[in-house]
């Protein structure tokens, strides 16, 4: 569809989160070790946090209505949804390393399309938003990286 409210693209986005969450379940319930079960489950509860932020959005007590009513024209639909729809069919298995590539991946890819919004954005509280949801998603890339590192010397 060309023609999309802010909000479909946070329903979208916590969906997503909410389906890697499941991947990294299912993952974690396969795993052959235990580092590999606290990798996949500590990713999954990131994910899961990921969710309830987007979720919160409408009830946080800000309002961010003016942002989320909001119309947009994308005639690619969304620059990356895709992508990161595939990544969270595909099945999560092997080691700590891969883990953490996928994870880094879908956040990476997830800010580039928060970026993208920000750069079109018409008014100054959308670009304010996607900019807050960028910056969101780089800090839980380092957030990722430092704690499966640490897991990885434990």
């Amino acid at each position: 569809m060309r023609y999309n409210q802010v909000k479909d693209l946070i329903e979208w986005a916590t969906g997503f989160h909410a389906r890697m969450a499941q991947q990294y379940s299912e993952a974690a319930d396969k795993a052959d070790n235990e580092r590999l079960e606290m990798a996949f489950n500590y990713l999954a509860s990131r994910e899961l946090k990921m969710k309830t932020g987007l979720e919160g959005l409408s009830h946080d007590g800000a309002d961010h209505s003016e942002v989320l009513e909001l119309w947009f024209d994308d005639s690619s639909d969304f620059p990356q949804p895709p992508e990161l729809d595939r990544l969270a069919e595909q099945t999560i298995a092997g080691s700590i390393e891969d883990a953490m590539r996928t994870a880094t991946s879908a956040h990476q890819r997830l800010q580039a399309l928060y970026e993208h919004r920000a750069a079109r954005a018409k008014i100054e509280p959308e670009e304010a938003f996607f900019d807050a949801l960028a910056q969101g998603h780089n800090a839980e890339i380092r957030h990722i990286m430092a704690s499966i590192e640490e897991l990885q010397g434990v």
